[in-house]
Formats: structure tokens, sequence, C-alpha cells
């Protein structure tokens, strides 16, 4: 079997609920909250692109149809900002329209878990290798997760995912996965423990939403029991994959923002504000004004 086969396709699961965003998600989609002036979901896609995927499947579920519709031309918005002379913003939104055919969506129905919500992609992926992006987790670097993620890929093979280190006391809120022998861009995994007590990690490297696996996947999650939640678990089908397939991780050298949560979208948003040069400088000397005015208050009550 052909290991290293190349990585063309990537799957995004965007059919969560996003219920801690409640009530700005009643009505749209969590995937679509912006950092600064993109949709968190373009992030992703950006990543997967930047690495070299050619190939973006969706998969939604009821009430996303925002996300479609974000990835599709949008002609009467076009010819309205063209009669405007908003040439910049009509640049902008043609260089994040993806090529036709290259972004596919499919549902899934009932929300079982990560692991069934990457099963309902088998049929378009087919029988060959893909990378997994999970929206909510948002990289910020020099170099894009999945690039290097990629790096490592073309080294070993198999399959692998990216991991980054956490305080040792908060592991037990990770995945976290065992250190063996380095290779170039990673390590090899010796295991993968779900939320270990601090005293009994294997490490403190913890898995942060960007993974290339084999196919095999597939059929190990078709036969997947429901596990935590009640939810069928991607990381129980990669346990029983990795007894017959590697496993490497690459420790990503930036920062990943969750934003899932409301405090890794809110430090995001800061994060990649403080990044732009049309507002980087303003953002900065606000926040530090906010942070002195709050010191003040403290201090005075």
């Amino acid at each position: 079997m052909d290991m290293k086969r190349p990585v063309r396709k990537a799957v995004i699961p965007v059919a969560g609920n996003g219920t801690r965003f409640l009530p700005a998600t009643k009505a749209m989609p969590k995937e679509m909250l912006t950092i600064v002036d993109r949709p968190v979901v373009q992030y992703a896609v950006d990543e997967a692109m930047q690495a070299g995927i050619e190939n973006i499947i969706f998969v939604t579920s009821r009430n996303k149809t925002a996300i479609e519709d974000y990835f599709d031309s949008a002609p009467e918005l076009v010819a309205t900002l063209t009669r405007s002379g908003k040439t910049v913003q009509v640049t902008q939104l043609e260089k994040m329209l993806p090529v036709a055919g290259t972004v596919s969506y499919t549902r899934q129905q009932v929300p079982l878990g990560l692991g069934h919500a990457v099963w309902c992609a088998r049929e378009l992926v087919g029988n060959e290798p893909f990378a997994l992006l999970l929206p909510d987790m948002v990289s910020y670097g020099s170099q894009g997760c999945m690039a290097g993620l990629m790096d490592l890929y073309e080294e070993v093979g198999g399959n692998v995912f990216a991991v980054e280190e956490c305080a040792p006391e908060e592991t037990s809120s990770y995945g976290i996965v065992g250190v063996g022998h380095s290779v170039p861009h990673g390590f090899e995994v010796t295991e993968m423990v779900e939320k270990p007590k601090p005293a009994e990690a294997p490490s403190n490297y913890y898995l942060n939403g960007r993974y290339i696996l084999q196919p095999e996947i597939f059929e190990l999650l078709a036969r997947q029991e429901r596990g935590a939640g009640n939810e069928i678990q991607l990381t129980d089908s990669m346990h029983k994959l990795a007894q017959v397939q590697p496993f490497h991780a690459h420790p990503y050298q930036g920062r990943t923002f969750d934003c899932g949560s409301k405090r890794g979208f809110i430090e995001a948003n800061v994060a990649f504000a403080m990044l732009r040069q049309d507002m980087g400088a303003e953002i900065y000397a606000s926040i530090k004004e906010l942070i002195m005015s709050h010191e003040t208050r403290v201090k005075a009550a």
C-alpha cells in the first residue's frame, strides 16, 4: 500500500449548531462569525489552499446555506460595487471565489459527532488520503499549520496530525499524545490519550484540529460504536487505525485559537486585527488604553 499518495482533498466539517454563541448563531452559522472582516471558515479554506489542497469538501447540516452562498458568485453585489467604483472590494470578492468545481457539499443529517461527520464525506473523498481541518481552530503564525503538516506527510506518509504544547496542568482539557522518535518536521506518536490527568499525561502535546488521514479510517468509522457524549468519536477510530498504520505529529510553531469558545474567538480577533497594516497600530493603542482603564477601575474598587 502506498501511504505517501498526494493529498488533494480536504474535509471541513461545518455541521455544528454553535450553541456556545447563542443568540448570535440563532440565525447564522457559527462558521460565518467574523474574525475582523472574514468569516472563521474562510481561514480554514485559505490555509488548506495555501498548503496545496485542490478540492474542499464541506460537511454541512440544515441552516448552513449561508456558507454555500458565501463561496458562490454574487453578480448583483459585484454589479453594485462596480457601479459605485469600489474596485478594491470587487477584486477581493473575485480573489476569494473558488474555482468552479473545486468545492463540494454533503450533509450530516443527524448530529452524531465528528467521526460521523467525517464518515459522511467518504463518497466524495474516495480511496485516497485526505486532510481534515476543524474550522473552529484558527492557526496564527508565519506559516499555516496545514502547510507544515504537509511537509511532515511528504517525509513519512501514513497518518499525521498537528500538535501544540499546553501548560502541563491543562492536559485534562485535551487529547494528548506520547512522543516517540524524532523525524524531519515532527515525531512518531506512541499513544493517544483523551484528557489525561496531568500526573498521567504522556506529554503536554495536544491535538489542535489539523489532520491528514488514510482512507481506511472510513471503514473503521462505519463500524465505530458511539463513545463519549453518545457520539461517534474520530479519536476512537484513530486508535484502531494506529494499530496497523503509523501516526506522526507535527509540532506547530504558531498558535491556534479555539474560535468555538468565546475567549478564543475574541483573542483571535485581537491578534489578527493587530496584524493588519490598516488598523494594527490603532487597535494596539486602544487595547493599551482599555487595559490601563480596567486596571484603574480595579484598584479603585
